[in-house]
């Protein structure tokens, strides 16, 4: 849960976050690529230290804006405000500058890591991500990805998200067909990156969609399951034992 800081700051906060999280992304990636041959050698380098990277960038940064870093979580967190499910969401505009924030931070760290690692920045990657099979796993990926937010919210186990999101997204990262972009604003960053990681300007338009399809799909999940409201964990006193117990 994050502290109702200043809009300024916790846009600050997320684009400082998201140009982080790019860094981790494509800085391990070319990292993998020059010490590894083997693909699959290099894949779990790669994604071991994005998952490893996620977490701690949620710890540090979830406390001052929640840590979306992907327009896609903030929609769904206006969208919970916006129904009356979440009191903490975001209004319209606040979403929209964490979005701008958040796709500002990702393009920023996919040059920054480009830099650091000696490369030109500034050009487009070339790997071109097509196929109905990969969009498909985009929409599978992030869905999967709100369903975890969206669930441990609503029973109310947000402390768990950090790990959560990170054990996710290093399981997906496999498990999907197209690697598990799943955020918008990075899939942008990661266009403007040459390597193991990215994705050319040209594949962007179908990962983008099939994100958000997969955003609605994952909260339309949640609902189903956990109901429209999060769960308000409360303390009463149990007479038979006159120990605490926590109820939902």
């Amino acid at each position: 849960m994050s502290h109702r800081s200043s809009l300024p700051r916790r846009a600050a906060a997320e684009l400082v976050g998201t140009a982080g999280l790019l860094v981790v992304v494509i800085g391990s990636g070319i990292q993998a690529a020059a010490l590894s041959a083997d693909t699959g050698v290099a894949l779990v380098a790669n994604s071991l230290a994005s998952a490893i990277g996620l977490g701690l960038i949620i710890t540090l940064f979830g406390p001052l804006s929640g840590a979306h870093l992907n327009p896609v979580v903030t929609l769904t967190a206006w969208w919970g405000r916006r129904t009356g499910a979440d009191a903490q969401g975001l209004t319209g505009r606040e979403a929209l500058v964490y979005a701008a924030a958040q796709t500002a931070g990702a393009v920023g760290g996919a040059v920054l890591a480009e830099a650091m690692f000696g490369r030109v920045p500034g050009g487009f990657a070339t790997q071109v991500r097509g196929g109905g099979h990969l969009l498909v796993g985009e929409v599978v990926a992030t869905a999967g990805l709100v369903l975890v937010i969206q669930g441990l919210g609503r029973i109310g186990r947000q402390r768990l998200v950090p790990a959560a999101v990170a054990a996710y997204i290093a399981a997906a990262i496999w498990f999907t067909s197209s690697g598990s972009f799943a955020n918008p604003a990075g899939t942008v960053g990661r266009a403007f990156s040459d390597s193991f990681t990215g994705i050319a300007p040209q594949s962007l338009p179908g990962f983008v969609a099939a994100q958000f399809l997969g955003g609605i799909l994952g909260l339309t999940l949640a609902g189903a399951l956990y109901g429209g409201r999060p769960v308000v964990r409360t303390t009463e006193v149990v007479p038979s034992n006159t120990e605490y117990k926590a109820v939902s």
